[in-house]
């Protein structure tokens, strides 16, 4: 097992698709420098270390969240905090697992 498999999780596809289908929210938790290179459309921006900050800002929302970030790890990071607070968010990983899911 590669270093970048560690945080992938077998065939997320569906899982993606399924939240995507219930109105899911892209939560993109990488730096702004990263969020400049390209992102999906549509998805929020907070960055990692101001998620325990935006907490009520994400429970706000009132839908899943699907966390996304460069490889999965920073969104894993993400996840388990959001669900430890009762938000129904799950691990995208790489931000373009869940882009090419999205309608253009």
């Amino acid at each position: 097992m590669g270093l970048f498999n560690l945080f992938r999780r077998k065939n997320m596809s569906n899982e993606i698709q399924e939240y995507l289908a219930k109105g899911a929210v892209v939560l993109d938790v990488r730096t702004l420098a990263e969020w400049n290179e390209g992102h999906s459309e549509g998805a929020k921006h907070i960055v990692l270390t101001t998620i325990p900050l935006n907490v009520d800002e994400i429970k706000s929302w009132n839908k899943p969240v699907i966390a996304v970030c460069k490889s999965g790890g920073r969104s894993g990071q993400a996840t388990q905090f959001l669900q430890n607070h009762g938000i129904d968010v799950i691990n995208g990983g790489p931000w373009q697992n869940v882009d090419q899911y999205l309608v253009k």
